[in-house]
């Protein structure tokens, strides 16, 4: 997809993200078969729901069908939410992800598995679970000294209503 193309898709379609309370996190043209996909990635701080991306989806259809930033070829649209496996990128990706546990990849070489505590605009405080029956240790992580960074799913945590109770 051009430049131009993906600027002038964004520009069309972040009003109206933005109307539905959501942040335009991707926009992607590919080619599946004959046909176009243009997928759209929707997020919130609450989540993107399936509802919400339902609706969208039919206003985003709308305004492309009032203009020819697609062309004149067949395309599928898909509005989702992104997926458990996305890379953190943002700022607000690690907001976000505050409570859950995150893979890190250092920009020294190192890897670090850890609880997401709090996220300010120079890092993140971060819970460092003990090894073999130790207790967790803090550790302060600068952004500059992330490389990458991804959530880990957990399948057996329970969610802080459960811990409460």
């Amino acid at each position: 997809m051009s430049t131009t193309q993906s600027e002038r898709l964004r520009g069309l379609l972040e009003p109206l993200v933005s109307a539905a309370d959501l942040d335009l996190e991707e926009i992607e043209v590919s080619r599946a078969g004959r046909r176009r996909v243009l997928r759209i990635v929707v997020d919130s701080d609450e989540g993107a729901t399936l509802d919400a991306c339902a609706e969208l989806s039919r206003a985003i259809s709308e305004k492309l069908d009032e203009t020819d930033a697609m062309g004149e070829d067949e395309y599928v649209l898909e509005v989702s939410s992104p997926g458990a496996d996305r890379p953190l990128t943002e700022h607000r990706h690690y907001v976000r992800a505050v409570g859950r546990l995150a893979r890190l990849h250092l920009h020294e070489g190192g890897e670090l598995v850890a609880r997401i505590l709090t996220v300010d605009d120079e890092g993140l405080d971060l819970e460092v679970a003990g090894v073999k029956g130790r207790r967790p240790t803090a550790r302060r992580v600068a952004f500059a000294e992330i490389a990458k960074a991804r959530v880990e799913l957990e399948f057996n945590r329970k969610d802080k209503k459960e811990e409460e109770a």
